[in-house]
């Protein structure tokens, strides 16, 4: 009989902390696999005193006898790929022995990254927020029908198909003003990636899921940004280039939707999110500060100071929805302790009108987050239990959003997780 594939995402947008829920489940799979976007992600695993980030590679690579797939929908710098697998090599992971690649995962140029930070400076005050790695113009070229993918770079014409995409790059960076971008560098560094990463293993991924399904092999699809960064359903246009929902598992990887198994939901026991765009429980005040500065909001990626916000629950009931989400981890419970009061944003307030769905005019409608108020608490978990407070703020969520919250995490290190049910 097949097995299900499970997933697990975040619900908010983005830096939920999956690396570390990845981390702490890789060990009852067989096969970690991420299925979209590419290094504008950056998941944060805390390993003893030491922690790493990883913006391609699954977070599963540090178990032995975990294998970890880079799925097609994934979009791939090799620079970025290479630095990533030198610095697993300095602390003995054998990365090359649990690293699988599919061939039709798609190359991130030069060329990507320089029209990306030329196309977001010419947006001025309209900027998305890009995390300016190329991502974009990648997906763009993916849906045009003329992107680079990891199986061309075997190729005995490779370099004729990058020059015909790279001089349609540089005809495309007339319309925009120029930028400082060390071209030829970078070109340097990407070529000399190349030959690290056809010595990797690649392989059809969609074959090889099925095959591995069939034999009864055990799998988790872990995602990179959020739910509300979802191309579609996100809050558009301020979202990624990729379906981060759980739908994208299956064009990512090439598995059937019947294969679904479980869809495990991640969100901080607040709200946060990077860059522009809306957030209606956003905390402009010294609570927000308090959220940021205890909780380390920067990015993992780019540095950046994180908005901070309570948690959202018209946002996460729409994220559950979406993404048929079977149960929840909460992470982060850490960070709201010693804070007197804690807040959960229930309903919106639309021109008068209540309402707990997320309306199309997101954007630019004025909201005002309608709040219920918790006891906080002093220690999120002690000797193994829950903090009273901390049990009501959690049933509470599980009423509104009808899923169980399976996993409470209190601070960043492998032990530092609760179960419950």
């Amino acid at each position: 009989m097949n097995n299900k594939v499970d997933v697990l995402l975040g619900l908010q947008w983005g830096d939920e902390g999956k690396g570390k829920i990845v981390d702490y489940l890789a060990g009852r799979y067989d096969i970690i696999c991420r299925y979209q976007g590419g290094p504008n992600a950056g998941h944060t695993i805390k390993i003893n005193d030491n922690s790493f980030v990883l913006h391609t590679i699954p977070s599963g690579v540090f178990r032995n006898n975990v294998i970890n797939v880079i799925g097609n929908g994934v979009v791939i710098d090799p620079i970025t790929l290479i630095k990533e697998i030198e610095g697993l090599h300095l602390i003995n992971v054998d990365v090359e022995e649990r690293l699988l690649v599919s061939q039709k995962a798609h190359l991130i140029l030069p060329t990507h990254r320089l029209l990306d930070a030329a196309s977001e400076a010419a947006k001025g005050s309209k900027k998305i927020g890009s995390t300016l790695r190329g991502i974009g113009p990648t997906y763009m070229d993916k849906t045009g029908r003329n992107g680079l993918r990891v199986g061309d770079i075997f190729s005995v014409n490779f370099k004729d198909k990058y020059d015909t995409i790279k001089a349609k790059h540089l005809n495309l960076l007339k319309l925009y003003p120029k930028i400082t971008f060390d071209l030829d560098g970078e070109e340097e560094k990407w070529t000399r990636s190349l030959d690290i990463l056809r010595n990797l293993q690649t392989m059809s991924c969609e074959y090889y899921l099925n095959e591995a399904i069939r034999k009864g092999k055990k799998i988790l699809a872990e995602g990179a940004q959020g739910a509300m960064l979802d191309i579609d359903y996100g809050t558009y246009p301020y979202v990624t280039s990729s379906n981060t929902i759980s739908a994208g598992v299956c064009t990512g990887l090439g598995i059937a939707p019947q294969l679904v198994g479980e869809v495990i939901g991640i969100t901080k026991a607040y709200c946060t999110r990077v860059g522009s765009g809306p957030f209606p429980t956003e905390l402009d005040n010294s609570d927000g500060e308090k959220l940021r500065e205890v909780g380390k909001e920067f990015g993992a990626t780019t540095g950046r100071p994180r908005r901070c916000g309570w948690i959202d629950i018209p946002q996460l009931k729409y994220a559950v929805m979406v993404n048929g989400v079977t149960q929840i981890a909460i992470t982060k419970t850490d960070v709201l302790e010693d804070f007197d009061a804690i807040k959960v944003g229930i309903e919106y307030s639309i021109s008068g009108e209540k309402c707990d769905n997320l309306p199309y005019e997101l954007n630019t409608a004025t909201i005002t987050p309608v709040f219920k108020k918790f006891r906080g608490w002093t220690k999120a978990l002690n000797s193994n239990e829950i903090d009273k407070s901390l049990e009501q703020y959690l049933s509470f969520l599980e009423t509104e959003l009808e899923v169980p919250v399976r996993y409470v995490s209190n601070g960043p290190g492998r032990n530092e997780l609760l179960v419950r049910h």
